[in-house]
């Protein structure tokens, strides 16, 4: 298996756990218009492949709950009118008020189908080919607790809710976090634990902070982890002014988690830097600095319709390492600056999640945005594998990739990195990112310092310790150039 193989003789033991995206058939969306939820696409590899995969690694599956492939044989016996599938999809009346529901994309909210009994409008809050299912009807959400213990027993030890957020519908109201959508969360979190004990639920929802983490539950009876959505697009404006202010103000707000779960941190991922996580955060201003950024380095946006019918920033789709850096910037300062920007993801509070585009170095791809036309392709490339070998071994993929193994090794040595360990913000200067990490039960504590800023930043600080980055001891007075980072171990 190729990505087995790869992971093996690359990355040494630094990698453990794995998101592979959607592996099913799909009809679009890379992915994410699943034909079949129990099947594996052929041109990827089989159930054999994933349950190999899984003796050595954790796995984390993408179950793709709020709607299917239009090509899926649910939605083709609706279609012909097969009375147990009427009620698996949500029909809906036009000529009524949808003006409160969220729209995630500037893409039509209901779609026209022929059906024996006439014309009817179908659910598809994603695209015409990802139509909406429907939770209320009891056959089908049995089906999909089906689909997640098909998962949680063939090898997945994380299974990712995709778009959960938008799970149940009520007309009047945004179909955005219901209180129903909650009740789905626990349920699932009831029968995947009852058959497979240990299986982590994490909810993907790119939403403001306060929305994301309610699905902590309030009791914690709900995900494990949630996804921290605010992370990427704050970490990107730290770096694009040279102030961190921001991004350590919010860190500052973060609640401590719990035994039992935990922040799933991220900069970059297959879909683009979500902009709705920061509202209440940073002004339309200041997010329109990395909207400028995004168009200036080669990115895109996508838009969302609001309820006004007005149209706002999304998500920005651009190579993480692109948007920090122009392309007429040499490979030494955009390798800088993307992984003193991956040292951040690696140390706060939480457990991080690397895209493999970040991993490998990769940049933005316009062959791929081209021949789509679909704007997140630029940061979706499909890697040669012998190309890509080549490539690690010298270059600015081997300068990222070799560097961020070596973050890797470090970071996975500290029991300070520990997600339940304490995280202290230090407000030292505005162009540093300064927090603590300390593990209370084993007296272990780490300084991290990260300069977003293209400049010099020197102070004093009585902090005794040890750089991880160089083992050179460091004293009362520090000095960070720009984009350095260290992790500095306290002295015992």
């Amino acid at each position: 298996m190729t990505l087995k193989r790869f992971l093996d003789d690359h990355t040494e033991g630094e990698i453990k756990n794995i998101h592979i995206l959607p592996f099913y058939p799909y009809t679009s969306d890379d992915g994410f218009a699943v034909i079949d939820y129990k099947q594996i696409n052929p041109d990827l590899g089989t159930w054999e492949n994933i349950r190999s995969l899984a003796k050595d690694y954790g796995l984390m599956f993408d179950a793709v709950v709020n709607h299917i492939s239009s090509k899926s044989s649910w939605f083709l016996e609706y279609l012909a009118g097969n009375s147990k599938y009427q009620n698996y999809f949500i029909e809906a009346d036009p000529s009524l008020d949808y003006s409160l529901v969220t729209r995630p994309r500037a893409l039509p909210l209901l779609t026209e189908v022929d059906t024996p009994q006439g014309t009817k409008h179908i659910w598809t809050t994603f695209s015409a080919d990802q139509v909406d299912l429907n939770f209320q009807d009891p056959d089908l959400l049995i089906e999909m607790m089906d689909v997640l213990l098909t998962y949680a027993t063939n090898g997945a030890r994380f299974i990712r809710l995709d778009a959960i957020g938008f799970a149940w519908k009520k007309l009047g109201t945004s179909c955005m976090h219901l209180e129903e959508t909650h009740e789905l969360v626990k349920l699932m979190r009831d029968v995947v634990e009852m058959i497979a004990p240990g299986t982590i639920l994490i909810t993907e929802t790119n939403v403001p902070h306060l929305h994301n983490i309610a699905y902590f539950g309030n009791g914690y009876d709900e995900a494990q982890m949630v996804y921290q959505f605010p992370l990427p697009p704050l970490t990107l404006y730290s770096f694009l002014t040279g102030d961190a202010s921001k991004l350590s103000k919010w860190a500052d707000s973060l609640d401590e988690t719990t035994s039992d779960t935990s922040y799933f941190n991220f900069l970059a991922s297959h879909d683009g830097i979500g902009m709705r996580p920061i509202e209440g955060i940073l002004s339309d201003a200041e997010k329109q600095i990395m909207v400028d950024h995004t168009l200036n380095n080669g990115g895109k946006v996508n838009f969302k319709f609001n309820s006004d019918g007005s149209k706002s920033p999304y998500e920005l789709n651009i190579n993480f390492m692109d948007v920090l850096t122009p392309s007429t910037e040499s490979d030494e300062l955009r390798a800088r600056k993307m992984l003193a920007a991956q040292v951040i993801l690696l140390s706060v509070l939480g457990v991080p999640g690397i895209y493999i585009h970040s991993l490998l170095g990769s940049r933005n791809d316009y062959v791929g945005l081209e021949k789509s036309g679909i704007n997140r392709r630029i940061n979706r490339e499909k890697l040669s594998y012998d190309q890509l070998i080549n490539e690690i071994e010298t270059g600015l993929r081997h300068t990222v990739f070799s560097n961020y193994k070596t973050l890797l090794r470090i970071r996975k040595s500290q029991k300070a990195f520990n997600p339940r360990a304490k995280q202290v913000v230090e407000f030292i200067d505005d162009r540093l990112f300064a927090i603590r990490r300390i593990n209370e039960s084993t007296d272990d504590e780490i300084l991290v310092l990260v300069n977003v800023s293209s400049e010099d930043v020197v102070f004093d600080m009585n902090y005794q310790g040890v750089n991880l980055m160089t083992n050179h001891p460091v004293g009362e007075t520090f000095v960070l150039a720009p984009y350095q980072y260290m992790w500095v171990k306290k002295s015992s």
